[in-house]
């Protein structure tokens, strides 16, 4: 596959849809039948239902409403204190902002916020970089990278983006030795 710049023109609080099978493709490798799960950046849900259906009992929030109502409605990335919030999992495509550093920042947080399992769906050289080495390298609790082996449809349309993606999970103990693992829509 090849990388090519997106003339897609950004605006504030943008909504990027997960289509199911990307969730599907995490839950593959990490079930989550009976945890309690927090979706922070829920969207429309779709990553949420996809939870749900797994037998995960969820909790969505995300900085606005769009077509669906949120338990509540907070910004993530503005406020350290994780709103009382104690979920097993946290797992959510967050935004990533320029440079990735607003995702870096999610990370960060989810990370303090959440002492079980983290899962966030970001671009696949998200790890690359030595900016990045306490979420990765130097992160006991790093487990896991998923690489999707399809593109996501962002819009909804069947049309694929124009970047790769991958799963990036921690759990909640220390691992000697992060897995490489792949899956897509079938």
């Amino acid at each position: 596959m090849t990388v090519t710049a997106s003339n897609y023109a950004r605006a504030e609080n943008d909504l990027y849809q997960t289509e199911p099978w990307a969730t599907e493709v995490l839950l593959r490798h990490f079930p989550v039948a009976g945890l309690s799960v927090w979706e922070p950046a829920a969207g429309n849900h779709l990553m949420a239902d996809v939870l749900r259906e797994s037998g995960a009992t969820v909790l969505t929030s995300d900085i606005v409403t769009y077509d669906r109502d949120h338990d509540f409605i907070w910004d993530f990335l503005g406020s350290t204190n994780g709103n009382g919030v104690v979920p097993g999992a946290v797992i959510t495509n967050p935004p990533y902002g320029k440079g990735n550093r607003d995702a870096v920042r999610f990370a960060e947080l989810a990370l303090m916020r959440c002492d079980g399992m983290v899962a966030l769906l970001l671009t696949a050289k998200f790890d690359f970089g030595k900016t990045r080495r306490h979420l990765f390298q130097d992160n006991s609790r790093f487990m896991a990278k998923i690489a999707l082996l399809d593109r996501i449809s962002w819009a909804g349309n069947g049309e694929t983006g124009t970047e790769d993606h991958a799963w990036y999970v921690w759990g909640p103990g220390t691992y000697a030795q992060a897995h490489m693992l792949w899956g897509g829509k079938s």
